[in-house]
Parts: structure tokens; C-alpha cells; sequence
């Protein structure tokens, strides 16, 4: 049978004193106490503030991690259309750096901050952009235009699924990306639009969404992707749609969203691999946003606090409440 070593990586660390700041999930044998012990997530966590975006807008899309993350594109109130705006967030505060080659909303993006992918995007496109920390390029474009859609991954390994095509058909198609090109994989088994998905390009979820033909309501659809098909699983806890999600597909999060029967904005939802469980919510209820991250520590960016309302620039961040066990 294998042990710690052969299955993290490390041996367990004997201090005579618990770790200042252990990360989640660390193992350690205090040897003063004579126990092991572990950090572990114990409650639903919290949202608080951070950094404004200096363009509000929404309909953008979010890479990278809570402190380390992109805002591509998005509609700007200002003037119609998509943006070719890109902000960056380094856990503080948003600098603008540079533009998507066109501008677009709707759009999916994945990867990190210094090695992203955007795809996608309203006005509807197949288009597809690689982004190296300093600027875009131009690379192969997907099978499908589509936007509505969402995606997850990374910058050569990554998962395009759902959306809008032409002429407005709710899709439930997916593509596969290598780092060059795109291959049609699996559909969804329920086509939909305006929903959030999170993980890799082989261990996926894809979850809420609208359904055709009543696409805001949005629905509780939950898919699980094991990089050849997908299966449902456990359903969210209330219909969501134009809303974020962050994590695995084992530990996932969504954030935010878009009900007309319920005003259910704040709403946060954490998912186990089994069920999903109602957490802190949103201080601003909204939806339209851009976020990701992972389940314990998630970033939601901008977005819509209502029909008719302005544009948010607000950002807030989401942390578990972890504690070391046993006391």
C-alpha cells in the first residue's frame, strides 16, 4: 500500500510547534503534543472586498486565480458592443494592460495570468487569442462560433462548452483544445447557454445555465466531464444562470447569479463531488460576472446588481474558514 510519501510527495514534517500559517490541507506531527495534525476547511468562509476595476462593464471573462487573474473584454453601458479593454489583478488592485485584438463580451477564457486563452465572444466569433503576459496572438479558431459559452483549462489543455450559435440555437456542443487546434468531443447531454463551468480539460463540471425555451430562468443542471463524456450529477441548489464558477470538479464553487422568479443574486454555492451546499453570499448580489479561482479562495469581478442597473466595478473575494485539527 502506498504511503503519504509515494502519494504527496513529502514525508509528514515533526515540529515541536503547529505551522504559522499552514496551507490548506497540510499535514504535520507536533511532536510537543504528541498528535498529528491537519488543516482543514471547518465552515461556509466569507466575502470581502477587493480592488474596483477601473472600467466598469460586464459579460467579461476571468482567468487565473484569486490574486493572479485577467478581466477580458465585456459590455461597456458607455458605447455598444463588446470591449477590447484587459485589466490585470495582482490580489490589490486591476492595471490595464494590453487589449484583446477585438472587442467582445460573452465570451470564455482560461489559463493563468502570464499563459491564458480567450475564445469565442459576442459579436459571435470562433476566434481564439493566446496570451504570453504581455500581449495576444492569433491562433486557430474553434470548430463552432458560439458565445454564452463557457470553458476551463489552461493555455494548451482546454474545454470549450454550451453557448449560442447561429441562427440563436442553444448548443451542446464541446471542444477539446491541444495548444494548437480544437477537436469536437462529447456533446452535454442538455444543451444550454449562460452557464459556469470549472476544472480541467479531462475532470470538468459544467453547471446551471438557461435552457431553451426560457433561457433566463436558468436551471440546476449539474455535468460532470471525465475527458471522454459527460454525466449528470447532483443538481444545484436553486435554478442559476449568467453567473461564475471556480475550482474543481471535485471542489467547485458558483457565485452570483440570474433568476426572474426569485431575487437570489447573492447566492453561493460550494460543491463536495457529491452535492452542493448553500455558503456565505455575495456582498453585492449580481450577475453578468466574470470569476474563478478555487473553491476556498475564489474572486468575483464586476457584474450587474439588477435589471437596468449600472455596471459594477466592485470586486470581492471569497475565503474558507479553515482550522487546525485536532485542537
Amino acid at each position: 500500500m502506498a504511503d503519504y510519501k509515494e502519494i504527496v510527495g513529502t514525508r509528514v514534517k515533526a515540529v515541536s510547534a503547529n505551522p504559522s500559517d499552514p496551507s490548506d490541507g497540510q499535514v504535520w506531527y507536533n511532536s510537543t503534543d504528541e498528535v498529528l495534525k491537519y488543516k482543514k476547511a471547518v465552515g461556509g468562509g466569507a466575502w470581502s472586498s477587493g480592488g474596483n476595476l477601473n472600467f466598469g462593464r460586464r459579460s467579461g471573462a476571468h482567468l487565473g486565480t484569486q490574486t493572479a487573474a485577467l478581466y477580458v473584454g465585456g459590455l461597456n453601458t458607455s458605447s455598444p458592443g463588446g470591449t477590447d479593454i484587459v485589466e490585470s489583478y495582482n490580489g490589490t488592485a486591476f492595471t490595464e494592460v494590453a487589449d484583446i485584438p477585438a472587442g467582445k463580451l460573452s465570451l470564455a477564457a482560461s489559463g493563468t495570468q502570464t499563459a491564458g486563452l480567450a475564445f469565442g465572444g459576442e459579436p459571435e466569433t470562433a476566434n481564439t487569442q493566446t496570451w504570453n503576459g504581455s500581449g495576444w496572438t492569433e491562433v486557430n479558431d474553434l470548430n463552432k462560433a458560439r458565445h454564452n459559452h463557457m470553458g476551463d483549462g489552461t493555455q494548451t489543455s482546454s474545454l470549450c462548452f454550451g453557448g449560442e450559435g447561429t441562427p440563436h440555437a442553444t448548443l451542446a456542443q464541446t471542444e477539446s483544445w491541444d495548444g494548437t487546434s480544437w477537436t469536437e468531443v462529447n456533446d452535454l447531454n442538455t444543451a444550454r447557454e449562460f452557464g459556469a463551468g470549472c476544472g480541467t480539460n479531462t475532470a470538468a463540471l459544467c453547471f446551471g445555465g438557461g435552457l431553451a425555451p426560457n433561457l433566463p430562468a436558468g436551471s440546476q443542471n449539474n455535468e460532470n466531464w471525465n475527458g471522454t463524456s459527460w454525466t449528470e450529477v447532483g443538481d444545484l441548489s436553486n435554478p442559476s444562470s449568467y453567473h461564475s464558477g471556480g475550482g474543481t470538479s471535485t471542489l467547485a464553487i458558483t457565485m452570483g447569479r440570474f433568476n426572474p422568479s426569485s431575487p437570489i443574486w447573492p447566492e453561493t454555492e460550494a460543491w463536495n463531488g457529491t452535492s452542493w451546499t448553500e455558503v456565505a453570499d455575495l456582498s453585492t448580489g449580481r450577475y453578468f460576472t466574470g470569476g474563478g479561482g478555487t473553491q476556498g479562495a475564489s474572486l468575483l469581478i464586476s457584474g450587474q446588481a439588477g435589471p437596468g442597473s449600472q455596471n459594477l466595478v466592485n470586486t470581492e473575494e471569497f475565503s474558507s474558514v479553515f482550522q487546525i485539527t485536532p485542537e
